[in-house]
């Protein structure tokens, strides 16, 4: 049929973009590693207290990350498209959804993560936040429209006539259990700056921080695995869960200052002095931090019909 011809290149170009960002992000992923030796001693750019606990060690860490989990999403993704595998088309819906959910502030991050790590022109950061704007909203909002349309549904089955096990669960389901690993992987951050929590008006830090990020990534698991299943548990598991890590977060960044939070950390004199002149409150860490908290509330609330569902199929 001429439309499945048609669509089928157009995911045939998606797929190739696809493989060309998450190779670029697999290559960048161990050259970002060398930046650790820049920094260390003997290093171009070394100062003293560089290492694991700096802001600078924690900033190379997170590019790290963030290059390997491109690669590692966008590699099968594109070749899903490649191949018109059916699976590509709900796990293509999933990631943009989940996108939406938190891109703000993985949006703003990238931003200043762009201009203190770079040394960029004013028209190179303007250039950066129309590209950002359009990557978090135009963009995901298009392909979405485009993964549901008719058209593109035809086109995976005819080319994958077999129904994949990921089309028979809800794209919400499929959204919160993505936003739950993204929070496993989100919640491993703060261990490299010295294990920032906020505990209901109070941060706590070192050991005692990583040990309540520990409990919290490890009460994830399950919720993700329940979730995928549509328990009931699951959902209210998970609606507490982020609840109280909502009111907890919002609760003790309102309540904290910057110089406050930044003593905490720990970090080198040159980074303190650097960061302290930042015009930043603890306020802005709570609205950075609670949107995407909230955001995934309300994605927990919306989905609460297909626990029930679930529940009621069991029992019946």
């Amino acid at each position: 049929m001429n439309y499945q011809d048609r669509t089928t290149r157009i995911l045939v170009v998606i797929g190739l973009l696809l493989l060309l960002v998450g190779i670029v992000a697999a290559f960048f992923g161990p050259i970002e590693i060398y930046c650790f030796y820049l920094f260390s001693e003997g290093g171009r750019f070394h100062y003293e207290g560089f290492g694991f606990g700096s802001f600078m060690f924690g900033n190379i860490a997170c590019q790290i990350i963030g290059y390997y989990v491109i690669a590692i999403v966008a590699i099968p993704l594109g070749y899903g498209h490649l191949k018109v595998r059916r699976w590509a088309r709900p796990l293509a819906v999933t990631l943009l959804w989940s996108w939406l959910v938190v891109g703000v502030p993985l949006t703003i991050i990238g931003l200043l993560i762009l201009v203190t790590a770079k040394d960029l022109s004013l028209t190179a950061v303007l250039i950066a936040i129309i590209l950002l704007a359009l990557a978090y909203f135009a963009i995901p909002g298009l392909l979405i429209r485009f993964y549901q349309s008719r058209n593109v549904r035809a086109t995976f089955e005819a080319q994958d006539p077999t129904l994949h096990w990921l089309e028979t669960r809800p794209i919400p389901i499929l959204v919160l259990c993505t936003l739950y690993v993204f929070y496993i992987v989100v919640l491993h951050i703060p261990i490299f700056f010295n294990g920032a929590f906020p505990l209901f008006g109070v941060f706590f830090f070192d050991l005692p921080g990583m040990f309540l990020l520990d409990v919290s990534i490890l009460c994830l698991v399950p919720l993700a695995w329940g979730t995928l299943r549509s328990r009931r548990w699951a959902w209210w598991g998970a609606l507490g869960y982020f609840l109280l890590m909502t009111l907890s977060s919002m609760m003790t960044l309102f309540k904290s200052s910057y110089s406050d939070i930044l003593a905490g950390m720990n970090f080198p004199p040159r980074e303190m002095e650097f960061l302290g002149g930042l015009p930043i409150q603890g306020s802005h860490f709570a609205l950075l931090i609670g949107i995407p908290l909230l955001a995934t509330l309300g994605v927990i609330i919306w989905s609460r019909r297909y626990f029930v569902r679930a529940d009621q199929a069991l029992n019946g």
